[in-house]
């Protein structure tokens, strides 16, 4: 219930049956269903009448009938001068929360229509939904409306220039003195109204239509930025900038809010690259939702659900595949050892859930660190250094989407900056430049060199903090099934001498071809998948001993022909743990990959070194014990004195030809799968020996539609994980 309701039971102005099925408004006594959505917004209209306004509840009128030409309407609130209601002075229309924008501007007109039509001095017209109002000024002799920024408080002839000011108060002239006019201060939200506003706005934005929704989120996006830019820039006792002044037109207004925002680019400018592109009434419309409520106030964890909420529904519709889901993201965060002096990355960041929940995290560990920071001032300077210098200095994100990118950085606004780490740009291009040219470079090699470098991740945005070998964990959810072409893509070729920034990009060779000296020579794939690349990208960006956390799809585990993939695994990194989650997991986001959780812990250069010195020798001795090459070559030798008499060119001898070497070469595949074998257990034995965590999530907190369940294993298995790396970390893993 809101708390002006609560305050209106308070003081004897309505009251509600045991229920609360009906209200009773006592002046009147009039009673009506509570349950009726406009009605619980005409309750609030009529308590801060009384309470907020001062307006004497004899001077109040509900449910007025209006003669409107030939017919009769029901006005929901009339003001009156007197108490004697023969001085109509302010009319109230109210519209329940959900109502669309079209709704709310069919309430204005209605408005000022019963203005207009009420005998007497009628001057105001206030139009409420609870979570968006608006205010007029009525002139009945032209029957012109001009837009106020609040009703007149009781006893005063003209609504307060300003409504809002830091700290509820600001400075104006009297009489040629200062003199502090008192006002209100901003307030915090609750994360359902936050929710229920976000929605509204863009949806009022879009208006069915007349933008797109994606230019209605952009610009949406742009104007929340404004909004936190103003809170965080008005000093104490200046009146706030994102809120309608009274008496202001619409240009005015407009104005006002674009100067806010080039401001904010200034001290942000990798965040919008594109001015604001919306009407000044559009603009008065997000105005109208958010100038009362303070974002920087409310609730962290409300505003940021709230966020996630409105922009999962979005990208259910629009980006599904970048949207992982809120339960798969908290695991993979609660599971690793990250804090507050960890370099952390997203190398496909999508929105920015994992980000948010990495801070969230650091966050939560300041406040067990400085329990009383609300209360003691030096507490709370340390308690924000603790969780803002992680998000400014350590918390990086990489989104190839323009928009998608924006979104990510307004996420990390909302929650409190380290936005200014997300970059727009292919997640896959070379981290930094390389080297300088060495000396007897030739003129070619240097061409292709400076060509690479301008395709780098550093370079195209300017963040020298994205540095190879510098992440302690990387934690993210890869685009699937995406191919990148050799044809479009530099790094996916061979340029001269060069080989290509990814080994994955090469065709692989299978070490049994290369002993017999078949297929040998190095080549660039055609394609290859994101997700393969990816890996191996965030091999790169990890120090050693550095964690990524990556859902992938399970054919990367599975599919025989990906086992080089599995092979360069084992080579780069150790195995941590393998999680399998429900095929339904992606499912209410529009895709039905059967995926997992892979954790890799990555090796130092020299054990990777080592691991590899040991599977060549493996292979050597393996291909000398079952003399690999000299069987080989008995058998083509064979082969081919077979072949040697069969020189007709008739169907006979063809058929015979074929056989013979379809005999051989099933023969000489069988063999290679018996030395296949025989190394694999051979590597089984011989390669450090470790355990795997291992587990399998059949219920993940929500169902194939996304709605919440009670079954959630991941809570279960994160408490296992977690336990089972801090064993990694302290050397004592081989007690599981």
């Amino acid at each position: 219930m809101h708390e002006i309701i609560k305050r209106g039971i308070a003081e004897g102005l309505i009251r509600f049956d045991e229920e609360q099925k009906y209200i009773t408004y006592i002046q009147q006594n009039k009673r009506r269903s509570f349950k009726n959505p406009e009605e619980k917004v005409q309750a609030e209209a009529f308590c801060r009448l009384v309470l907020h306004y001062k307006y004497p509840v004899e001077h109040i009128q509900q449910f007025v009938t209006v003669k409107m030409g030939a017919s009769s309407k029901e006005a929901d609130i009339v003001v009156y001068k007197d108490k004697a209601h023969t001085k109509p002075y302010i009319v109230v229309e109210c519209k329940q929360e959900n109502a669309s924008q079209a709704e709310f501007e069919e309430a204005e007109k209605q408005a000022a229509a019963y203005a207009y039509a009420l005998a007497g001095t009628t001057k105001f017209t206030w139009i409420t939904k609870s979570n968006q109002e608006a205010f007029y000024k009525i002139d009945k002799e032209s029957e012109k409306r001009e837009i106020q920024n609040n009703i007149p408080f009781y006893g005063e002839d003209e609504a307060r220039k300003y409504n809002y000011a830091k700290k509820g108060y600001y400075w104006k002239l009297k009489d040629g003195k200062k003199v502090k006019e008192i006002v209100s201060d901003l307030e915090p939200i609750s994360e359902a109204k936050l929710t229920t506003r976000f929605k509204q706005a863009h949806d009022a934005l879009w208006a069915g239509g007349e933008l797109n929704e994606n230019q209605a989120f952009d610009e949406f996006d742009k104007l929340i930025f404004c909004k936190i830019w103003d809170e965080r820039t008005t000093k104490n006792g200046e009146p706030y900038k994102f809120q309608i002044y009274n008496g202001e037109d619409l240009a005015d207004l407009k104005s006002r809010i674009l100067g806010i925002y080039e401001k904010g680019k200034i001290k942000d400018p990798n965040i919008f690259n594109k001015p604001i592109d919306l009407s000044a009434e559009r603009i008065k419309t997000i105005v109208d939702f958010f100038q009362e409520v303070h974002l920087g106030k409310t609730d962290l964890d409300s505003k940021g659900k709230a966020f996630e909420t409105f922009i999962g529904s979005y990208f259910r519709g629009n980006f599904g595949q970048y949207f992982t889901p809120r339960n798969v993201v908290k695991f993979i965060v609660d599971s690793l050892p990250i804090h507050h002096e960890s370099r952390v990355l997203d190398t496909s960041c999508g929105s920015g859930g994992f980000l948010l929940y990495a801070l969230d995290k650091v966050r939560r560990q300041a406040d067990e660190l400085y329990p009383e920071y609300a209360k003691d001032v030096e507490d709370y300077a340390d308690w924000k250094r603790h969780w803002h210098d992680f998000a400014e200095k350590n918390l990086y994100g990489i989104e190839i989407n323009d928009q998608i990118s924006r979104v990510a950085k307004m996420n990390m606004i909302i929650h409190d900056d380290g936005h200014t780490n997300v970059v727009t740009v292919d997640g896959l291009y070379r981290i930094a430049p390389e080297p300088r040219p060495k000396q007897g470079e030739t003129e070619d090699a240097r061409r292709a060199r400076e060509a690479r470098n301008q395709y780098t991740i550093q370079t195209l945005t300017g963040n020298k903090g994205f540095k190879e070998n510098s992440f302690d964990f990387i934690i993210t959810n890869p685009p699937f099934g995406s191919i990148v072409r050799q044809s479009e893509k530099s790094y996916m070729r061979i340029a001269g001498n060069t080989a290509p920034y990814y080994n994955f990009a090469l065709k692989n060779v299978n070490w049994i071809d290369q002993k017999l000296k078949k297929n040998h020579r190095a080549a660039s794939r055609p394609t290859q998948s994101t997700e393969v690349l990816f890996i191996e990208q965030c091999y790169k960006f990890l120090r050693p001993h550095g964690y990524i956390a990556v859902v992938i799809p399970d054919g990367v585990l599975t599919n025989s022909s990906l086992q080089y993939v599995r092979d360069e695994i084992e080579e780069l990194f150790r195995i941590v743990a393998v999680v399998s989650l429900p095929q339904t997991t992606f499912t209410h986001t529009g895709a039905g990959v059967k995926s997992s959780v892979l954790v890799l812990r990555k090796h130092d250069l020299a054990t990777t070194r080592r691991i590899k010195q040991l599977k060549g020798k493996l292979q050597e001795q393996t291909a000398e014990e079952q003399a690999l090459i000299s069987t080989v070559d008995t058998w083509l030798e064979e082969k081919k004195e077979l072949l040697k008499p069969l020189k007709a060119k008739d169907e006979a001898t063809k058929a015979k030809r074929s056989e013979i070497s379809g005999e051989y070469r099933e023969r000489i595949n069988d063999f290679k799968e018996e030395i296949a074998t025989q190394y694999t257990e051979a590597k089984q034995t011989a390669l450090p020996d470790y355990p795997i965590f291992m587990a399998i999530a059949k219920h993940i907190g929500y169902d194939a539609t996304g709605k919440p369940i009670a079954e959630n294993d991941l809570d279960a298995i994160t408490a296992e994980l977690r336990r089972f790396i801090t064993a990694i970390e302290n050397d004592t893993d081989e007690d599981f």
